[in-house]
């Protein structure tokens, strides 16, 4: 079985004149990620690989959702791919994943990652909201061989406030 989280950077900041892969949280954006953070401790025991897009938003909610986590920090890395809106690139990495790695954690964007949880998943999600999760479990035994699997986990920060 191959389990996929899939959560959406925090809510940005448009108050800084700066490129969108350099746009940082603000501050609903990092109180939200730190609640998923908090919420994620008491549901997620273990991940064998974690990824995030290297958009400074998308890598500023992985830390911090990271830092409530007891995972060692050798499982973590950037993926620049994940910077992708459409969902392809996306995949590909998924995808592309060692089957080694059973249960896999990625940060990224929209409109990708709501596409891929309701392409991916069986229960359909309008809008993955910033900070928001989706856990995903495949009965395959490979990445490259998922296809619509059973959405087990939707966590959303307007839940836990």
């Amino acid at each position: 079985m191959k389990t996929l989280y899939i959560i959406r950077h925090a809510k940005s900041s448009w108050e800084f004149d700066v490129d969108d892969h350099k746009r940082p949280l603000n501050n609903r954006g990092l109180r939200d990620a730190d609640l998923i953070g908090k919420k994620l401790k008491t549901i997620v025991k273990s991940v064998d690989k974690i990824l995030s897009s290297d958009a400074e938003r998308a890598k500023t909610t992985a830390k911090i959702i990271l830092d409530n986590l007891d995972f060692d920090d050798s499982i973590f890395s950037l993926e620049p791919k994940l910077y992708d809106f459409n969902g392809h690139q996306v995949m590909e990495v998924i995808k592309g994943c060692s089957d080694e790695i059973n249960t896999l954690m990625i940060f990224g964007h929209n409109h990708a990652f709501t596409s891929i949880a309701n392409l991916y998943g069986n229960k359909v999600i309008d809008n993955l909201p910033t900070a928001g999760l989706v856990g995903i479990e495949f009965e395959v035994n490979d990445w490259k061989s998922i296809s619509v699997g059973n959405t087990f986990l939707t966590l959303f920060p307007k839940e836990l406030r």
